[in-house]
């Protein structure tokens, strides 16, 4: 597939970046009918690029056969009205299968969480993304990159070998080496995505990235919107105002290394009557004191 047939995935990367959460049912299992009216909001609040598998939908906590439920209940929802970036990992055989579940179901494109591994390689990391994006040539190919040794390089390496790579979602936490990454593997040949969500995405922004990924968008689609638009016209105090309306709930996702991340996300929702506020371990649901502030702070935006 030529790089022109991707356009419509590289324009779907350079926007908000939904990661819908995974709501559980009282009995635990997966909350199909939570599920599609979460999906229904962000499309009908004008969220048009998804991705069902991220870690705000608990990736790592949920079954293979819970996944590509997951995955399914998305496309379907979605039902063309979004571009469906499916979340993809461990092992490679699994991660290929999952690839080529989310292809046979309707997905544009495939994220590759980080892998999870001890002893990972810069070879290894070109290797073991080869091995996934080669499965399914016909899917835009999106790396999940948070190991801050890997050089910029290789991303470069791994798109010479399978050209549907074509974009990134940058996410570790420090803006200047990511402008020395994206510049070293080729800042305009992929789309950065800014995967450190609202908080960094202004200085990501300014530094070659064109969409973040977004878990806030799952309570206050139209915040996330108003930040992106404020980017795209390079207005920065505009950015930053909303960057601070956002900054103490944002705080509470990040604190104590994002032990809360899903948490504080599922906790607004469940403030807003959307869906429970229960995480699989090993999250954990928010203690009663966090949690009216949680509720104070969403009470506060126009949602």
């Amino acid at each position: 597939m030529s790089s022109v047939a991707f356009e419509t995935q590289r324009a779907a990367l350079a926007d908000v970046v939904a990661i819908p959460v995974t709501p559980f049912a009282e009995d635990g299992a997966v909350d199909r009918s939570a599920h599609r009216a979460l999906v229904r909001r962000l499309l009908d609040g004008g969220i048009t690029t998804l991705t069902p598998n991220g870690n705000t939908g608990e990736f790592y906590a949920l079954t293979p056969e819970e996944r590509r439920l997951v995955t399914e209940l998305t496309v379907d929802e979605a039902g063309g009205r979004a571009v469906i970036l499916a979340g993809v990992g461990h092992d490679v055989p699994t991660a290929v299968a999952s690839a080529r579940h989310a292809r046979d179901v309707g997905a544009q494109m495939v994220m590759v969480h980080q892998p999870v591994h001890p002893y990972v390689s810069q070879s290894g990391w070109v290797d073991y993304h080869r091995a996934i994006a080669g499965s399914v040539p016909e899917l835009g190919v999106v790396p999940y990159i948070r190991n801050a040794q890997l050089h910029g390089e290789r991303l470069a390496e791994l798109a010479d070998a399978c050209p549907n790579v074509i974009g990134v979602k940058y996410a570790v936490p420090d803006a200047a080496r990511f402008a020395a990454f994206a510049r070293d593997a080729g800042l305009e040949r992929f789309v950065w995505v800014a995967g450190l969500a609202e908080p960094y995405a202004p200085s990501y922004f300014s530094a070659g990235a064109t969409g973040f990924t977004s878990g806030l968008v799952n309570v206050a689609p139209a915040v996330s919107l108003n930040m992106i638009e404020a980017l795209r016209s390079g207005d920065y105090p505009a950015a930053m105002k909303v960057w601070e309306q956002i900054r103490r709930f944002e705080e509470l996702r990040a604190a104590n290394g994002s032990a809360d991340n899903v948490t504080v996300v599922k906790e607004a929702l469940s403030a807003l009557g959307l869906c429970r506020r229960e995480v699989r371990p090993p999250s954990r649901s928010l203690p009663e004191d966090e949690r009216s502030e949680v509720a104070a702070i969403v009470a506060g935006w126009s949602i």
